[in-house]
């Protein structure tokens, strides 16, 4: 018994070839990668550290004041959400612009004001950390600021990529690919 929905190569209705599939929204914003497993294995630390504070909530407020158990609650939801947004950050493209999702801080370049992105050889931080290293980054280079006053939207030993050169390549070419298309249109 065939089950063409379990299948990626079934046929599709004749009807249905001229319409755009459902992912392929150009106005939603979408990261080209996928995290890195430092940045999911960053996440799910936290995420097991708020379990165990969500667990001791649970006990202090059956057995000790609800202040103290509430306090416990809102630190295991201030870690969720750290975790949460750990794992949102990076770099977005849609139709209106290229956005670099930082943990605190989130920058939207609309494709007017993009010259050029490209990716360079030049001194990185490692993980983040003060410490440089040589490797590549893919920077954007904007309209009315020099390109040092950028940060790199891309690094080959950020949380994404660092020992994943490959993907690298990959993220960076699409970012590229991204970013002519849309400034051409």
């Amino acid at each position: 018994m065939p089950l063409p929905f379990l299948t990626a190569d079934r046929a599709f209705d004749e009807a249905a070839d001229g319409l755009a599939l459902p992912f392929d929204d150009r106005d939603r914003w979408r990261r080209p990668y996928r995290p890195g497993p430092w940045r999911v294995g960053a996440a799910a630390l936290v995420l097991l550290l708020a379990s165990y504070v969500l667990v001791a909530a649970v006990v202090i407020a059956l057995t000790g004041t609800l202040t103290a158990a509430a306090s416990c609650l809102a630190g295991a939801l201030a870690a969720i959400l750290c975790a949460l947004r750990l794992l949102r950050v990076g770099v977005w493209v849609s139709a209106r612009g290229l956005r670099r999702v930082g943990f605190f801080l989130t920058r939207t370049t609309p494709w007017e004001q993009v010259v050029t992105v490209r990716t360079v050889q030049q001194p990185v931080r490692w993980l983040g950390l003060p410490r440089t290293v040589q490797g590549q980054a893919l920077v954007l280079v904007r309209k009315d600021r020099a390109l040092d006053a950028v940060p790199p939207l891309l690094t080959t030993h950020n949380a994404d990529f660092l020992a994943r050169t490959e993907a690298f390549d990959r993220a960076a070419d699409a970012i590229e690919v991204w970013a002519d298309e849309y400034r051409r249109s």
